[in-house]
């Protein structure tokens, strides 16, 4: 059983190697912020509230775009569904805590530091246990300190690039490079190019709801073809 320090040591490091593809990410989150006409401020909050560089771009494009609040709560809570899941899963890990621990630890959920800790778990490895928490801390906490520096360097970076220079472009490419290594199977890709399609053709709905029907359709494309699949 390794201690404390150890187990959150062994998180910073296992994440490290994730880095270079998170800063540059949240690079690009900053800058963008900073295009979509939001002060230094505003985009260091909202950063620090959401945690989550997918929401946080579709954010911006519906806060660009002029959509109204409850569609951008809506979109965002969409988006992040899967950490439902992520969260039931690590449930059992975590039972023997408090809020007081919970709570936090909750906050700092995103994909990279669930995979490596539920992976880490369920080999049943020196940071299970009454220690496992700690690396799932050492790993959340590099994550959020490297995404918040990130962010404010695009976000300062942003502040000095003429506003005729449209970041809006970096939203889309961004969500390409997420989208193309997760089309495992396909049921993922049939999720992908329906969502896809009715979010395109619902971009004029009112209410910017195209982003939230496309992600709707997605899902459930994806989920009736991985059944259909499944009984054939």
């Amino acid at each position: 059983m390794s201690t404390r320090r150890e187990a959150f040591g062994s998180g910073v490091a296992a994440v490290a190697p994730m880095l270079p593809g998170v800063a540059p990410f949240g690079v690009i989150a900053g800058l963008t912020a900073s295009g979509a006409g939001l002060s230094a401020l505003q985009a260091m909050a909202m950063s620090a509230s959401i945690f989550a560089g997918a929401s946080q771009l579709a954010t911006l494009q519906l806060v660009a775009q002029g959509a109204v609040p409850a569609v951008i709560v809506l979109t965002v809570m969409t988006i992040n569904l899967r950490f439902a899941m992520y969260s039931a899963s690590l449930a059992p890990h975590f039972q023997h805590l408090g809020k007081r621990w919970r709570l936090p630890l909750a906050y700092l959920l995103v994909d990279q530091n669930y995979a490596l800790s539920i992976n880490r778990y369920n080999r049943g490895g020196a940071d299970a246990g009454d220690t496992g928490h700690w690396f799932y801390l050492g790993s959340g906490v590099t994550l959020w300190v490297t995404w918040q520096a990130a962010n404010a360097v695009g976000v300062f970076m942003g502040s000095s690039v003429p506003r005729d220079w449209s970041l809006d472009f970096a939203i889309p490419l961004v969500f390409m490079v997420l989208l193309v290594p997760a089309l495992r199977d396909r049921a993922h890709v049939v999720a992908a190019v329906v969502g896809g399609v009715v979010a395109t053709v619902g971009a004029d709905m009112p209410l910017h709801l195209g982003i939230v029907a496309g992600a709707v359709s997605g899902i459930g494309a994806g989920l009736a073809f991985e059944q259909w699949a499944a009984s054939d």
